[in-house]
């Protein structure tokens, strides 16, 4: 039948199930006979840092996983040369005891899963390996995820300027610097701006800086001026406008359109055009799911605009490639709003909620679709 393995293979495969070793498994970790050995498979954990040493009394291998959470039993049997496996939660710390001296592990990763492959050696051996202070092997795991934060305006550029002069350019450089703090203590991504003083930056050279940090994330913070309006607000891209007030905060802001290019492959013009609409696609449907985990985040705790997730032709939005969202944190043209914008108080409250916001996306990337207003 197309698409079934031959017989002889289903009855090999079959075979193979029936004589293969019982693993030892605690959350999809298993331990396999393997040659005079084991092969010992923790799915996740190539995903963080970890750190393998040598230990000789008691003869036992110690495997660092500081960001792995294992859910299983804490104590497992194990398959000579491995005498048993023991979680230790409060140290992150996976113990292979050990029935005989084992040589140096190889050590592999299949997909999120480190493997490592573990074969009997001499006692010599085995007592280098467990040299003072010498781990055998160290990993930093997949590279974080770069979240770009955009200050808006700067240097000659002040922005909105508020009832007792309050200029934005300062506070949405002061509420996207705690921001970074409090990404950077959560320790879920890296954190790059594009502004980190008192500098002039356009528009298109913001959106090129976060393609070059290969960005998985652009949060451009604003504090506009548009009478009567107060409160926070999340705007996405859309050619159209959704309401007159965003696209008077777009025109605004535009004062440069610059998209920048993709890097797709060398194949004919349409395909080329149908590749970028798929990309534009996927990266506007993260934008709003990215704009729905924010004004979640965000309701609980500060005054928000009305109907708060919006959406217009913002040319900073504009990467084809990464998920963008512009947040007004207030308007400085409300006299409530600058009061409260001018305290680190409330800025840390909204960088806490932004923060909240930006991780919860990174660890649920594919939820949030139903629209929140």
């Amino acid at each position: 039948m197309k698409g079934s393995l031959p017989r002889r293979g289903l009855l090999a495969a079959a075979l193979a199930a029936l004589v293969a070793p019982r693993p030892a498994a605690a959350d999809g970790a298993s331990l396999r006979a393997e040659g005079n050995g084991v092969r010992l498979v923790l799915p996740g954990a190539a995903g963080g840092p970890w750190r393998l040493l040598a230990e000789a009394r008691p003869q036992r291998l110690v495997l660092s996983l500081p960001r792995h959470g294992w859910q299983g039993p804490r104590v497992l049997s194990g398959i000579a040369p491995v005498r048993s496996l023991r979680w230790d939660e409060r140290a992150s710390r996976l113990y292979i005891d050990l029935t005989r001296p084992v040589g140096a592990p190889d050590i592999g990763r299949e997909g999120g899963a480190l493997v490592l492959s573990i074969q009997p050696g001499t006692p010599a051996a085995f007592a280098r390996l467990a040299g003072p202070g010498r781990p055998i092997a160290t990993g930093q795991g997949a590279p974080r995820p770069v979240v770009v934060l955009d200050p808006g305006h700067g240097g000659k550029d002040p922005g909105a300027i508020g009832a007792t002069g309050t200029q934005e350019k300062r506070i949405v450089l002061a509420a996207a610097q705690e921001m970074r703090r409090r990404l950077e203590a959560g320790g879920r991504c890296r954190v790059a701006m594009t502004r980190t003083r008192d500098v002039f930056v356009p528009l298109g050279s913001r959106v090129e800086f976060a393609r070059r940090q290969r960005a998985t994330l652009f949060v451009s913070v604003h504090a506009d001026s548009a009478p009567g309006a107060r409160g926070a607000s999340v705007y996405t891209l859309s050619e159209t406008a959704s309401d007159a007030l965003s696209a008077a905060l777009a025109r605004r802001e535009n004062a440069a359109d610059a998209a920048g290019g993709l890097n797709l492959p060398p194949v004919p013009a349409d395909v080329q055009r149908i590749l970028l609409s798929l990309v534009r696609q996927e990266t506007r449907q993260g934008s709003v799911r990215l704009a729905n985990m924010t004004v979640g985040a965000l309701r609980p705790r500060v005054p928000l605009l009305p109907n708060t997730h919006r959406q217009a032709a913002f040319a900073v939005l504009k990467a084809p490639d990464i998920p963008s969202m512009l947040v007004e944190i207030g308007f400085l043209s409300s006299r409530q709003d600058e009061a409260q914008l001018k305290q680190p108080r409330h800025r840390a409250v909204v960088a806490t909620a932004l923060a909240s916001a930006i991780e919860d996306y990174l660890e649920r990337p594919g939820l949030g679709v139903t629209s929140v207003g």
